[in-house]
């Protein structure tokens, strides 16, 4: 099976004063499958976040090595970590950092007019199929005052969409949603990765990881373990956390 994803002795650590160190990543090894749904628990402060970052290319590893869709990411510029990013990656975060000066649309196509690879016709017909799927078509034109949480979130989406990334990177993305507007985000990501996008996710929430089918914890910056869960089916999401917070109780979460 072909591999998204290739982490291999990742480190990270940060200078607190230039005298004192702090070893958030600690020789991370890691393999993401094409079509995987990942997510990754831990407690507070154990790095799951800057794990994102850092095999993202948004920040930068210490030591060790990335591959994103084959491509090694561990001394690339910024210049071309940027152009990876825009054609590879798609990016969801807990807010959903948009641009004020675009209404909703706009924000959702900017990406791709700055990839340069398809006609404007082209990128226009798929964030409008996007924002179809997603419900939120009928503000298209809006501005993102004028926008729920939930219909932001969502905008997010379509935007890591737009360039049909072979892997999605999303950072708490239902950590600011109510119960009803998160089933929903979670129903459609968990569509997508039925289409074939890698999906990974960091998540506190034991019902958003139950509907991945990979469950990584991490403690003090490393992977201690992990459970596999299979693919999310829609009729056995009780027993799927039921068997996760069990696992969970396990590892001390």
């Amino acid at each position: 099976m072909k591999k998204n994803l290739e982490v291999k002795q990742l480190n990270k650590i940060y200078s607190i004063d230039g005298n004192r160190f702090c070893h958030v990543l600690k020789n991370i090894d890691l393999e993401i499958n094409e079509g995987e749904f990942v997510s990754v628990m831990g407690p507070s402060g154990s790095g799951k976040s800057t794990l994102l970052y850092n095999i993202s290319g948004m920040d930068r590893m210490t030591s060790g090595s990335v591959k994103v869709a084959s491509k090694d990411i561990s001394f690339m510029n910024e210049e071309s970590l940027a152009k990876l990013r825009l054609s590879e990656m798609g990016f969801i975060f807990q807010q959903s950092n948009l641009l004020r000066n675009l209404n909703l649309f706009d924000n959702i196509v900017l990406p791709a007019y700055l990839a340069k690879v398809e006609s404007r016709k082209i990128i226009n017909k798929r964030a409008l199929e996007l924002m179809k799927k997603t419900g939120i078509s009928q503000i298209a034109t809006n501005n993102i005052t004028e926008a729920s949480g939930g219909q932001l979130q969502r905008v997010s989406i379509c935007r890591a969409l737009i360039n049909k990334p072979n892997i999605i990177f999303a950072d708490e993305p239902t950590g600011a949603l109510n119960l009803k507007t998160t089933e929903e985000v979670m129903n459609f990501l968990a569509n997508i990765n039925r289409t074939g996008t890698t999906i990974m996710l960091v998540t506190h929430d034991v019902k958003i990881a139950a509907k991945t089918e990979r469950v990584l914890f991490m403690v003090d910056g490393e992977i201690v373990s992990e459970i596999r869960m299979g693919k999310y089916r829609n009729n056995d999401l009780k027993e799927r956390e039921e068997k996760l917070l069990k696992w969970l109780t396990e590892m001390g979460f």
